[in-house]
């Protein structure tokens, strides 16, 4: 992903050490029930939609920001899923430390929308449209992790056809 402004500056004043960052993950589905997917350009493994939240930024926009970004998709959010936080501490290869709290966010595509996924920020190689069944073999453990939580949540039983959107863009 794409290192926000807000957080090159702070790294500017305190090196790698460690952040604690706000981020979102969003499972879209559509009317069939697939899930969208993107294959990352960083790691080449198929995942859900993540993202850093920005300052002043309500967690649900920025899902909907993200898909936006990552797939060209319009979506909105139905439901929040979850809201984790990693007990492990990132490192990354720059050395940049990071640890994360995620907003699951549950969303389908935005009524009149169009089901081509694209890259238009170019940090996915290609985004689509997957049925868990054919799910690409090289899944991202973070996004089983993810799904994994995600089916917890829909076998509570609730009936997600009919919810009208939580945000809207």
């Amino acid at each position: 992903m794409a290192t926000p402004q807000f957080i090159l500056d702070l790294r500017e004043k305190i090196g790698h050490a460690p952040l604690w960052l706000m981020g979102i993950t969003a499972v879209v589905r559509d009317e069939q029930g697939r899930y969208l997917l993107g294959r990352r350009a960083d790691t080449g493994e198929w995942a859900f939609t993540y993202g850093i939240i920005e300052p002043a930024e309500e967690p649900a926009i920025t899902a909907i920001r993200e898909v936006k970004e990552e797939t060209g998709l319009d979506v909105e959010v139905t439901a929040l899923v979850a809201v984790t936080s990693s007990s492990r501490m990132l490192t990354y290869a720059n050395g940049d430390k990071a640890q994360y709290m995620d907003h699951m966010f549950e969303a389908r595509l935005a009524p009149g929308s169009s089901h081509l996924a694209s890259t238009p920020d170019g940090e996915n190689l290609n985004s689509g449209w997957f049925a868990q069944e054919s799910f690409p073999d090289n899944l991202a453990a973070s996004t089983k992790e993810r799904l994994a939580l995600y089916k917890r949540w829909l076998a509570q039983g609730e009936d997600l056809s009919h919810r009208p959107a939580l945000f809207r863009s």
